[in-house]
């Protein structure tokens, strides 16, 4: 896959210590970060942006609750937020979510468009929570959305295995870490 580095984008999504820990699949939340932070060096060599995406809850901007299964907690312990170690470098662009999309409530939309990025690459945490959110709302506001397969897992191999077979390909390219090549 061929992109343009003038205009494409790496969202990572909840790459941080309250999410990466605890049973994942298909891949280990460790996995993850370790294919993410390989992405993001390629994405910074060849001068495309890397926006971080991190998600907090606060008392009173939370989502509602008033759900049938919450899967969001009500407060977030000390630390939740914080980007893994070696994740954030100097020029990355650091985006505070407090929904699961990365859009909703953010300026992401503005910081891509001002940098004329016109395809948004995603990986992250949770493939059917975050990044599909992502994926729908960029999707939504017309950008060309690629989704790295190898570089998302879920709470389970079967959630993720859903959103990669029956949502993501209707509303984006699914590609691998090593199929992602920049033009010169």
């Amino acid at each position: 896959m061929q992109l343009d580095p003038r205009t494409t984008a790496l969202v990572l999504i909840d790459l941080q210590q309250g999410i990466i820990a605890g049973d994942k699949g298909p891949r280990s939340g460790q996995e993850i970060v370790e294919t993410a932070k390989t992405l993001a060096d390629r994405f910074r060599n060849a001068g495309a942006p890397v926006i971080l995406v991190h998600v907090a809850f606060a008392p009173g901007d939370a989502p509602s609750r008033q759900v049938d299964k919450p899967s969001l907690p009500e407060r977030t312990p000390p630390g939740f937020e914080t980007l893994v170690d070696g994740l954030h470098h100097e020029g990355d662009l650091i985006v505070l979510k407090h929904h699961w999309g990365a859009f909703t409530g953010t300026d992401l939309d503005l910081q891509l468009r001002r940098r004329g990025i016109r395809t948004i690459v995603l990986a992250g945490i949770a493939t059917n929570f975050g990044v599909e959110s992502t994926a729908r709302s960029a999707w939504e506001l017309s950008y060309d959305v690629v989704v790295v397969e190898d570089a998302c897992t879920s709470r389970s191999a079967e959630l993720h295995d859903f959103a990669v077979a029956n949502i993501l390909p209707q509303i984006s390219r699914l590609t691998s870490t090593d199929a992602i090549n920049f033009d010169s």
